[in-house]
């Protein structure tokens, strides 16, 4: 079997973390099918000492110019692909010689899309996805919530869904954070001080103002008790300059001093982190699968996550989950996590267990069932 796989995405933020990985999975558990690798020679770095079976083919970046979609066709044709795997869903239609499988990461753009779009364009925008969707052979699903929303807004049976989970990325599988790994983070960040941290970007459904908000609320509970008198909210992600709204949060919860946005930083530091955080906190209002939550279990920092669409899903019974949209049920569950220690010790033990539940090379063995079953569909 012949599989083309569409990497341009690879530096992407969500989708590359998972195209990476899904890759690496494959290469460890598949030596007999032969893989093309599409993409820019730039980003093929990204995908070293893979083994002989895993072929780099020069493409240009491009995905929905006409010239790129014919480029793209002729391609595939030319390699005598059996399946082509898209790693993402997309709008412009892809005409392949040969059956294609999407991934499904979420549906979140089905909500909003197109951002400030006439009803038309977005009439558009659903018509246009639901063909990608239909024209597939096959569809993987992070989750069994994505899944079920497939088919409640674009009607996809179930019987074209493959739900395979996600995982961490094995640097979060390092153990703990080491002396010189501590002294890193307070040379460099000057953090000194007990945190909670929220990691991930901070678009408006990530939910961060109601972080802020229920932080507020917690220094001034914990100053009634004495304690934790210097906590912290350390928020990594997205640069702060591109939502005010954040900031007006902090100033009105009065905690200037006490929220810190740390921008960007690669994994190897937020491991690091995660590892030394009190609460890792991320009540999110939507996500299609959710990989924060599992990187902090991985180093036995409590999680308190939100309980709508995957999250419950991805935590199990190893987070205490919250409803989202109530800053003082999410302060009061951080609350308790801060200073019940039974609790922290009971949910160190669920988390790291929860992690070992998803894997890589589980995900990559069943995608491969998924390709082996898209080839054999199209030929029967």
């Amino acid at each position: 079997m012949k599989v083309a796989l569409d990497i341009r995405r690879v530096n992407d933020f969500g989708v590359g973390t998972y195209i990476r990985n899904i890759v690496r999975g494959l290469a460890a558990v598949d030596s007999s099918t032969e893989y093309f690798l599409l993409g820019p020679p730039r980003q093929f770095s990204e995908f070293q000492q893979l083994p002989r079976n895993f072929t780099p083919v020069p493409f240009a970046p491009e995905e929905e110019s006409a010239r790129s979609l014919v480029e793209f066709r002729r391609t595939l044709k030319h390699l005598q692909c059996d399946v082509v795997h898209v790693p993402h869903l997309f709008r412009f239609p892809r005409r392949t010689p040969c059956p294609y499988v999407i991934t499904v990461h979420d549906l979140l753009a089905s909500y909003h899309a197109p951002d400030n779009g006439s009803g038309l364009s977005r009439l558009v925008h659903g018509f246009l996805i639901r063909r990608a969707l239909e024209k597939s052979e096959r569809i993987l699903a992070v989750s069994k919530f994505t899944r079920n929303e497939l088919g409640r807004i674009y009607g996809v049976g179930p019987g074209k869904v493959s739900v395979v989970y996600n995982a961490i990325d094995e640097r979060f599988r390092r153990g703990h954070a080491s002396q010189a790994d501590r002294q890193m983070i307070v040379e460099r960040y000057r953090v000194t001080y007990p945190y909670l941290l929220y990691a991930g970007n901070i678009k408006p459904h990530k939910n961060v103002t109601r972080i802020i908000e229920a932080f507020s609320a917690l220094k001034s509970e914990l100053e009634k008790e004495g304690a934790y008198p210097d906590l912290k909210l350390v928020i990594i992600g997205d640069e702060l300059s591109k939502h005010p709204d954040l900031r007006r949060t902090v100033v009105k919860g009065a905690v200037q001093n006490d929220v810190r946005f740390l921008g960007f930083v690669p994994i190897d530091v937020l491991r690091v982190f995660y590892d030394l955080a009190k609460v890792f906190v991320f009540p999110s209002l939507y996500e299609g699968f959710g990989l924060p939550p599992l990187e902090a279990m991985a180093h036995g920092t409590p999680v308190v996550a939100s309980n709508a669409t995957s999250l419950p899903e991805v935590v199990g019974n190893a987070a205490v989950v919250v409803n989202p949209e109530n800053s003082f049920e999410i302060m009061r569950a951080v609350h308790r996590v801060l200073l019940d220690q039974p609790l922290r010790e009971e949910l160190k033990q669920r988390g790291y267990r929860q992690v070992q539940q998803f894997s890589w090379e589980e995900a990559a063995r069943r995608t491969l069932e998924v390709y082996r079953g898209a080839a054999e569909g199209s030929s029967g």
